[in-house]
């Protein structure tokens, strides 16, 4: 694997700075690389807090330019505000960070106008191609920068959406982890009647205080506890980027993926009778359960923000949920937006006016692994050991390989980066699920 393999991921681009992984060099190249697969003539630009994060996008932005595209630049922004400019005006866009990874990393988010993303089988592959054969050094700049603060303008989108008049004047503890969600959190939540229990929603770079990284239970400790003191009606933590949130009830207690897509898809179904909503087959059974009981179509999908966006324009989908997360609402321009995702939980708590902790209740019967990574060196074949493992069972290969023995059910899949396999676990209850957990770690050859 040479240096851009390593950096050129499914998805976006990056990479660690401090040992040369991602250069202003090669994020100019990817500059004049974007420039020449895409028809827009303007592309909206933000970056996150990173200390590295200016002179990147200073080197992007010079690529664009050189290569004749004008920019506008909206400065330090969550990600789902270039999602948004690119939706609402049809620029395209670019995002410089590294969301929830270490300081030390950096990176690039790319999308088309409205909000299309740009992953390897879109156009991604093709920058690199284009950054391989060496970039044209081209000549004196063509194109033109404007710079505009959208954050109010997105506020104004966001409330388009959710109605700010029915969320009703809650207790909220927020951890921004010191990335991008302070930085566009004042503009929303001024609009709002809540109490807000406030941590690191200022701005950092450097993550002083723990990683930008809510899936990691370790980072929600000092929430949950902040909840509990502060006898907050909900705990929201932020990722770096803030496309993503995690939800923490009244009691401390964190939702999962599934949980929190559930709780929204219901709400959807309450405003559109019988719409479809997308769901990655790493979901809880509870997810296709709770929408089918509330008249909606579920929709299964790989996982993955390119799969799940493009199964929502087919289906016309107004939402799409993942376990890890990401929020994605057609009126969004079928973006994940963490900061919308909020809004719409407190909607949805300020309409049925049960507390979280006993809300959840409605779409929690099952008992879940959440995700565990297995070191595994052949993949493929330790996948094809599981399945034969289970000869009875009804095998599905939509996305790695899910396993459904009927009352518990597993998926593993393949990294695509690291010699590893991811598995899910779902059963009727804890002891089912330990032991498939179990059962697999051993057909695989990882103990626990």
């Amino acid at each position: 694997m040479d240096a851009l393999d390593q950096i050129f991921k499914a998805y976006d681009i990056r990479g660690r700075v401090d040992t040369g992984e991602l250069t202003e060099e090669v994020a100019r190249s990817v500059g004049v690389g974007f420039a020449g697969i895409i028809d827009e003539s303007t592309v909206a630009v933000g970056r996150d807090c990173r200390t590295s994060s200016p002179r990147l996008a200073a080197a992007f932005i010079d690529g664009l330019l050189a290569a004749g595209k004008d920019v506008l630049d909206v400065g330090e922004v969550s990600t789902d505000v270039i999602y948004f400019v690119a939706g609402a005006r049809g620029t395209a866009g670019a995002m410089i960070t590294a969301s929830h990874n270490p300081p030390s990393y950096n990176g690039i988010k790319l999308c088309r106008s409205g909000a299309v993303p740009v992953g390897e089988e879109s156009g991604l592959a093709d920058v690199k191609a284009i950054v391989r054969a060496g970039a044209p050094t081209l000549g004196t700049s063509s194109g033109s920068v404007a710079a505009e603060d959208v954050r109010v303008a997105y506020a104004d989108h966001l409330f388009s959406i959710v109605d700010p008049s029915a969320i009703q004047p809650l207790t909220v503890a927020l951890d921004g982890g010191n990335g991008m969600a302070g930085a566009v959190l004042p503009q929303i939540l001024d609009r709002l009647p809540l109490t807000t229990l406030d941590l690191y929603l200022e701005p950092d770079g450097t993550f002083p205080n723990h990683p930008a990284n809510p899936i990691d239970p370790s980072n929600l400790v000092e929430v949950q506890a902040l909840v509990i003191d502060g006898g907050a009606d909900l705990g929201v933590a932020f990722d770096g980027d803030a496309d993503r949130a995690f939800f923490i009830d009244d009691r401390g207690v964190p939702l999962s993926g599934s949980t929190t897509t559930a709780l929204i898809a219901r709400w959807f179904l309450g405003r559109h009778p019988g719409a479809s909503i997308v769901h990655n087959l790493i979901t809880s059974k509870a997810v296709p359960e709770a929408i089918s009981a509330a008249g909606g179509t579920p929709v299964r999908t790989r996982v993955g923000h390119s799969f799940i966006k493009a199964v929502m324009a087919e289906t016309d989908a107004v939402f799409g949920g993942e376990h890890s997360g990401h929020y994605y609402f057609r009126d969004n321009f079928r973006a994940d937006s963490g900061l919308l995702a909020m809004l719409v939980l407190l909607q949805v708590l300020g309409e049925d006016g049960r507390p979280l902790n006993e809300l959840r209740r409605d779409v929690e019967p099952y008992a879940q692994s959440g995700e565990i990574n297995l070191d595994v060196v052949d993949k493929e074949a330790a996948m094809e050991r599981v399945v034969v493992n289970f000869p009875d069972a009804k095998i599905d290969r939509l996305d790695g390989v899910t396993i459904d023995l009927g009352d518990r059910w597993c998926n593993l899949r393949p990294s695509n980066t690291e010699p590893v396999l991811r598995l899910n676990v779902e059963a009727a209850d804890r002891v089912g699920v330990d032991a498939l957990v179990a059962e697999v770690r051993g057909v695989v050859g990882v103990g626990a």
